[in-house]
């Protein structure tokens, strides 16, 4: 069973949902990815999604956009990250899911990331400019590599046949978009997340997480009691830019995530 599923399937036995913390891979630096995965275990993440910076984005707001020019800047590339991935595996197995622009993968060729990606340790793929119709040469590349598992996004917008396919095809979580925005916006109306969430249940098994909009342990609580999942991205590396300059940045960023995680246990 992959980890992110493992993961789900505990937290489900003990009524609770999974914490999912975004970090952009590279920023400030690698060595400091490392370093913050570690801290946002400890501090009570679940899983942690590994963002691959790329110079254009079209789902990311501007601070994971500022984040992602910082990376670059550093020479983070995505053979780096994925050597990162494989040190990472020495020393934690908490699930990893990259969320990465399709233009990466191509450069780098489908069959040969499936690979490298399933070697370093990657559970999960999130690709946002890959719509489901088109992901066969990926998905058939991931299968015949034994990973990694694809992760497909469902909006407000969605139609009811694209929440269809969504949901006969993602595999670890479904990832509903909160919002028809960009990461960094404000929280759209819970209750249209809540009525959008409960039309894909009536789809699928797959866990359900949500994004985009999340930004402070009182957000969390609240999503936490509609989905499976919380994920945290700007809010996150907002934090991490806010005290680059300090020592103990890994430290205050655990903090954070440890108030988002006390708020999701406290949801149910």
């Amino acid at each position: 069973m992959n980890r992110i599923e493992a993961t789900f399937q505990r937290l489900k036995a003990k009524g609770k949902k999974a914490l999912i913390p975004y970090l952009m891979a590279g920023d400030p630096s690698l060595q400091d990815t490392e370093t913050l995965v570690l801290e946002l275990e400890r501090a009570g993440a679940d899983i942690i999604e590994l963002g691959v910076p790329f110079s254009d984005p079209i789902a990311d707001g501007p601070v994971i956009q500022k984040a992602a020019e910082r990376a670059l800047r550093g020479g983070t590339s995505l053979r780096r990250i994925l050597d990162t991935i494989a040190r990472l595996r020495t020393r934690t197995q908490i699930p990893l899911v990259l969320m990465a622009y399709y233009n990466t993968i191509h450069a780098m060729g489908e069959r040969a990331f499936c690979s490298r990606a399933v070697t370093a340790g990657v559970d999960g793929l999130i690709v946002p400019d890959m719509p489901v119709e088109e992901a066969t040469p990926l998905s058939s590349a991931a299968s015949a590599e034994g990973g990694p598992l694809l992760i497909f996004l469902l909006a407000p917008t969605s139609t009811s046949a694209r929440r269809a396919q969504v949901a006969r095809r993602s595999q670890g979580f479904v990832y509903y978009v909160s919002l028809t925005g960009i990461t960094g916006a404000k929280l759209a109306d819970l209750e249209d997340v809540r009525r959008n969430v409960a039309k894909i249940r009536r789809l699928t098994d797959v866990p359900i997480a949500v994004g985009f909009g999340i930004a402070t342990p009182q957000e969390a609580a609240k999503v936490a009691a509609i989905a499976d999942g919380v994920i945290v991205g700007s809010a996150v590396v907002r934090h991490i830019t806010e005290h680059q300059q300090d020592p103990r940045m890994p430290e205050r960023t655990g903090q954070f995530v440890h108030s988002l995680r006390s708020a999701t246990n406290s949801s149910g």
